[in-house]
């Protein structure tokens, strides 16, 4: 998509997001070289704070080829808000109700029109404690393999620096720093003549995060945990964590003896007692 077919209302949204983002942020931009010049491709970016679609989007507007994020439906409701969404081509997600394919469809749709569909495939904002990319769902995964199309993984960070992940507290001074690194495509070509089972879908999702892992090592200077944070198996662990104090200390309530009653005594003989 050349950047004459942006759009008005991408043009709009960015004349409005654009000015308070130079002015308020630093940028380290790398890795523009690998966004696809022309036809559909996907995106797989980690996410880490509610303001980062805005550091992301930035960043990608400046190429010319804006991207088509997937979005909880909420967010298309009547407004300014909802009038932006929708006017910007981006992608209503239903979760749990039957039009929750609709996504999927329309991504496809999307790609196949030639435009970038955007996929933060983690699902939500990591609960990874050092806010690593933690454990990904398989969306982006899906419409990779129906379409074959050009997977771009992307890393960022600054911006869980102003805000960080499920917190309402945004510190702009000093001035924080968005970096974000674009990497070459993710080599799914191997998966491409397979039965898209769910081994095979956690695989590529599993190929997908393990690229952009590595590109966000290279932006913080750190090294990743070699497990990513799964928060299903965190919670197990705190159910089971305190399913066993429950289980022990009603052990030790069953297995202590009683006291026994104090004898009579003047002292502790009540008048019903006499």
């Amino acid at each position: 998509m050349s950047r004459r077919r942006i759009g008005f209302w991408y043009r709009l949204a960015a004349v409005i997001a654009k000015p308070p983002l130079v002015v308020l942020f630093k940028r380290d931009w790398r890795g523009m070289e690998h966004i696809p010049a022309d036809g559909g491709f996907i995106t797989a970016v980690n996410h880490n704070s509610y303001i980062d679609p805005l550091s992301y989007a930035h960043f990608q507007y400046n190429t010319g080829r804006v991207p088509r994020f997937l979005a909880k439906d909420g967010l298309f409701k009547d407004g300014f808000v909802g009038r932006i969404m929708k006017g910007t081509g981006q992608i209503p997600v239903y979760r749990e109700t039957t039009n929750a394919l609709d996504a999927f469809r329309a991504a496809v749709d999307a790609i196949e029109r030639g435009e970038c569909v955007a996929f933060y495939p983690e699902g939500t904002l990591t609960r990874d404690p050092a806010m690593w990319p933690m454990t990904a769902k398989s969306g982006a995964a899906r419409v990779a393999l129906r379409t074959k199309c050009p997977v771009i993984p992307v890393a960022q960070w600054g911006a869980n620096l102003a805000l960080p992940p499920y917190s309402k507290k945004l510190t702009l001074f000093p001035r924080k720093r968005l970096q974000v690194l674009a990497g070459e495509p993710v080599d799914l070509s191997r998966f491409y003549d397979t039965e898209p089972t769910p081994e095979i879908l956690r695989e590529v999702t599993e190929t997908i995060m393990a690229a952009v892992t590595e590109l966000l090592e290279e932006i913080r200077q750190e090294k990743a945990p070699e497990t990513p944070y799964d928060p299903r198996k965190a919670r197990l662990a705190q159910r089971n964590k305190a399913t066993g104090r429950s289980a022990r200390s009603a052990r030790s309530a069953v297995g202590k003896t009683p006291e026994p009653s104090p004898e009579p005594t003047p002292e502790n003989t009540t008048e019903d007692s006499k």
